[in-house]
């Protein structure tokens, strides 16, 4: 959308090579993907790479699964208490979620990338130079939160592991309470089903943040289209412009429905599983005395929160630039507007009165009272956890 006001020196800004675009778009969230094994290349990739990727996600599910298993076996056989019985369900919880999303990134992987193509395509590429500028600071905000991100679980990780060197295996026990179809007593054994677990919780932990920093990148996507579309119409003074910049409204609400409607189940699934992780996690930090178990649960804990929190901070972010942009364009220069223009506006602003709300499955929308009311449900399953 170039108009004759631009200067020469913007024309030259304009993005000539599109495949340059889409491989710089989400770059760091999808190479997280890519190791984590939910990210399988559709081009420019041989056969044999393709198989032996194919092969490397089979077998992290692999071990996922029977590490699901083991644990759900032992809730029936050995869980005769609430304490006994939290300490296992929320690790199984977060296996369970992780399967569950790696399964949907790998089913609909092609629905995905055409979100993304989406984004390189007009009219939600970026055109001229301060279009650039802005996906730039968007692009920079997500990298930011990926690795953000990345430092938190890793580290999270990192403490479980070395806690459960200095505890766990030197007694003989496994890190998770789980059940084997063998005995383990032999050193041997012990050391695969030890080695077992902390791949299986390791593997978890990326795809499960892999997959939330991929979500929360589309939903900063969604609020850069927002502000370029705003400067967009800040620089429109031709009707062609003007007329562009509502059919970007519009296919912006369309792109927003299209992500909300891909994810909605997998963020109702991560709502429920964070609220019962929190809850037996605040059980268990109430039954253990301090000591060095005490601390890996601690950050455990706050993971989680986290983990739910950038749903709702980010999903509260789209609805509040949504509804900037009645206050954006009512702040412009109409006296100075014909009658076409006012139209145009009116319409747009009529259109944003209805804010891009996100919702998980219509049982929780993605706003911050939302992540206050789960930590209220999650401490009010706790406390009745306690009576009984």
């Amino acid at each position: 959308m170039l108009n004759s006001g631009e200067s020469s020196v913007e024309r030259n800004y304009i993005i000539h090579d599109k495949m340059e675009d889409k491989t710089d778009l989400l770059k760091h969230t999808l190479a997280l993907m890519r190791i984590a094994g939910c990210w399988q290349p559709l081009s420019r990739i041989s056969s044999y790479k393709y198989k032996l990727y194919n092969v490397y996600t089979l077998l992290l599910v692999l071990i996922l699964y029977t590490f699901a298993i083991s644990q759900f076996i032992a809730i029936f056989l050995n869980a005769g208490s609430p304490q006994e019985f939290t300490s296992i369900l929320y690790m199984m919880m977060a296996v369970c979620i992780s399967i569950l999303k790696i399964s949907s990134m790998w089913i609909n992987r092609k629905n995905f990338a055409d979100i993304i193509n989406t984004l390189t395509d007009e009219p939600f590429r970026p055109v001229i130079a301060g279009e650039v500028k802005i996906r730039q600071n968007f692009d920079k905000m997500i990298r930011n939160n990926t690795l953000y991100c990345f430092i938190l679980v890793e580290s999270t990780c990192v403490c479980i592991i070395l806690t459960s060197l200095f505890t766990n295996f030197k007694t003989g026990d496994l890190t998770f309470k789980a059940w084997l179809p063998f005995n383990y007593s032999s050193s041997i054994l012990f050391s695969l089903a030890y080695t077992h677990q902390l791949i299986s919780m390791t593997t978890c932990a990326l795809i499960n943040l892999a997959c939330d920093c991929f979500i929360c990148g589309l939903l900063l996507h969604i609020c850069c289209q927002i502000e370029i579309l705003e400067y967009r119409l800040n620089k429109s003074h031709t009707w062609e412009n003007l007329r562009d910049c509502v059919r970007h409204h519009d296919l912006i609400f369309d792109f927003a429905s299209i992500v909300n409607e891909r994810f909605a189940k997998i963020i109702a699934i991560q709502f429920i599983v964070s609220m019962l992780v929190v809850c037996s996690n605040l059980y268990q930090l109430a039954q253990t005395t301090l000591s060095a178990k005490y601390i890996p649960l601690v950050i455990y804990t706050f993971c989680m929160m986290t983990e739910i929190f950038i749903y709702c901070w980010f999903g509260n972010e789209v609805k509040l630039k949504s509804l900037q942009m009645i206050d954006h364009i009512f702040e412009m220069d109409w006296p100075r507007l014909n009658n076409s223009f006012k139209k145009a506006f009116l319409m747009i602003m009529n259109r944003a009165t209805i804010p891009i709300e996100f919702t998980s499955a219509y049982l929780f929308s993605m706003n911050l009272e939302s992540f206050v009311g789960v930590l209220r449900i999650s401490y009010s399953a706790y406390t009745l956890l306690q009576k009984l």
